[in-house]
């Protein structure tokens, strides 16, 4: 049985549950209809995040949500009224803003590879959100959009995300044109891995949580490290990044037990420190 954690921010309910279940831990956005991300949704999600970091017996985590909406972005409502604010608003949007990119980054430095599992619509700093993610796989009607130009707010912090994982022309097209796409144009944009019909998107993401969890703990780290560092740079500055990078994963336990269990026709038994 999965233990569940809830991370309570401001008294309204649980806004972030964490189900762990090794190897898997799942994070669900439980803030429906439109799980925005609020300063205490981010709060709750970092926290959520932070632990996974800590916790060595998990080997990959999904990110999901509750209701009908992924996540909608940032909580319009909140920012809005704090344009009241002596300064306009300018110090919390900051904090807002600071706040999303730090989720982001803490996705990417998480040594455990992150899962999007979409079901409905994720538009703005919530495709950021899947966008920032190792991988996702959502239903055949799920939507996804980067509408900002639309209100007269360039996505600017979502394009970080975007343009990274989709391709170049079409993460533009995204950000420029403001249009929702269907999943399987997120699919050829480069957004998305997979897509499934949504009554086995639970069976069909634990499948492959589990194959994923099942491999070396240590090339997991070490790969999705990897995958990061050399993301953008020069090919020869990437080579220099993979050699080391290969030469410590050979040096690790997992892969002399690996190479040997290989060369034997036997199964590895990995580390599980």
């Amino acid at each position: 049985m999965a233990d569940v954690v809830e991370f309570r921010k401001d008294g309204s309910g649980a806004l972030v549950r964490m189900e762990r279940a090794e190897p898997i831990l799942r994070i669900t956005l439980n803030n429906p209809p439109a799980n925005a991300l609020s300063i205490a949704t981010m709060e709750a999600l970092g926290e959520a995040l932070d632990a996974a970091a800590k916790d060595d017996a998990i080997r990959i985590v999904v990110l999901a949500s509750t209701g009908k909406v992924f996540s909608a972005g940032h909580d319009l409502k909140e920012m809005t009224a704090h344009r009241e604010d002596a300064d306009g608003g300018r110090a919390f949007f900051e904090k807002t803003m600071r706040m999303a990119a730090d989720i982001m980054l803490k996705i990417a430095a998480l040594p455990q590879p992150v899962v999007a599992e979409i079901d409905g619509l994720a538009t703005a700093a919530g495709c950021q959100l899947v966008a920032s993610c190792d991988l996702a796989i959502c239903t055949d009607t799920s939507t996804f959009c980067t509408p900002g130009v639309n209100i007269g707010l360039f996505c600017s912090t979502p394009m970080v995300a975007v343009v990274r994982a989709a391709h170049s022309k079409q993460a533009m097209e995204m950000l420029l044109t403001g249009e929702t796409i269907d999943a399987s144009t997120a699919k050829d944009f480069g957004l998305i891995n997979r897509i499934v019909p949504q009554q086995y998107l639970r069976q069909i993401i634990d499948k492959y949580a589990a194959v994923i969890a099942a491999k070396s703990p240590q090339a997991l780290r070490i790969g999705k490290a990897a995958i990061r560092a050399q993301a953008g740079l020069p090919v020869a500055e990437a080579y220099d990044v993979a050699v080391a990078t290969m030469v410590e994963n050979m040096m690790a336990d997992d892969a002399k037990e690996g190479i040997g269990a290989f060369l034997n026709k036997r199964m590895p038994e990995w580390d599980r420190k």
